[in-house]
């Protein structure tokens, strides 16, 4: 059994951030000197092949041994667009990675196959889905809790490695507000295509709103029976991996569950998140997502419909 999620149109070409339009301008120009060369080459090889083709009666042209004026100027063309080309790349290189100043705005880690979100000034904690204010400089660093990941959201332009036991990081200004998709871009294992990252870039008044939201501690049981899915959440050995705030659940092996409902999708974007998906993930978790991390703990029915109703709570 799988799900198919739909996702908008993921294009390099829509600039969406200050880094993304410098890396495009420089494409830009590498494309324009790429086409006019190719057009002078073409140019030539269609004028020699009319200029020097065999005719008729035609003796066979004079050889030329060496021309040094040519000779030279094959030389110095090509050294003169490498210096070009490469002052221009050094040139954004210092505009689009400057050094790392200063404590992060937002630290991402991957995991096999999901994306943790933290944020440090404020303590909140997320996954998958990457909240971010625009027209503002950020400073994201990236972890690795198991193997190499790559953090790629096309419109932004930068690229990274998220390499164990090394902290790289980008700098991020995003120009437009709007939803944004991306995807692990380095194979990382058999659910590698079904790690999906989804960005809200949203002005500040939205951005800071959700935030607010997320520092509240999760929302309390309301009924009975939502009740009783906490108690099995927390004596089924799902607290030892998962962190719902306010309870007795702190760990951080599994994604953060204490807004888990908040979310438009479950399982890095697989999914539309929803009870009837949730019911399917709690019940096997396998047969959804074969070879994650979450184990199948044979819940009967009613224990799923009891945790499910509990997780749609936490908003």
């Amino acid at each position: 059994m799988r799900f198919v999620t739909i996702f908008f149109l993921q294009s390099v070409l829509h600039s969406a951030s200050t880094q993304a339009k410098e890396i495009n301008k420089l494409f830009g120009i590498f494309t324009i000197a790429a086409v006019l060369l190719l057009l002078f080459v073409s140019s030539l090889i269609i004028y020699i092949c009319i200029r020097f083709r065999d005719k008729p009666g035609n003796p066979i042209p004079v050889q030329i041994g060496k021309n040094n004026r040519i000779e030279l100027l094959m030389f110095l063309f090509p050294t003169v667009m490498i210096a070009i080309f490469l002052v221009l790349t050094i040139r954004t290189i210092n505009r689009v990675m400057k050094p790392a100043r200063g404590q992060p705005d937002v630290i991402i880690t991957g995991h096999q196959w999901w994306w943790e979100v933290y944020y440090p000034a404020t303590g909140v904690t997320a996954a998958n889905e990457i909240h971010l204010p625009v027209n503002r400089n950020l400073l994201i660093e990236f972890h690795s809790a198991d193997v190499v990941h790559d953090w790629w959201v096309p419109e932004f332009g930068n690229k990274m490695d998220v390499v164990p036991g090394k902290n790289n990081h980008i700098w991020l200004n995003i120009t437009n507000a709007g939803n944004y998709v991306g995807a692990c871009s380095e194979f990382c294992g058999a659910e590698h295509a079904w790690m999906r990252i989804r960005v809200f870039a949203e002005e500040e008044p939205a951005y800071q709103t959700w935030l607010d939201a997320n520092k509240k501690t999760a929302s309390i049981p309301s009924d009975e029976l939502a009740m009783r899915g906490m108690i099995l959440f927390q004596s089924a050995s799902c607290g030892s991996c998962h962190r719902i705030s306010g309870t007795f659940s702190k760990a951080n092996i599994g994604p953060d569950l204490s807004h888990i409902f908040s979310r438009t999708t479950m399982l890095s974007g697989m999914m539309p998140m929803n009870e009837k998906n949730l019911h399917a993930w709690i019940s096997d978790p396998q047969l959804v997502k074969p070879d994650s991390k979450m184990p199948d703990f044979i819940f009967s029915r009613d224990s799923v419909n009891a945790i499910v109703h509990y997780l749609t709570q936490l908003k």
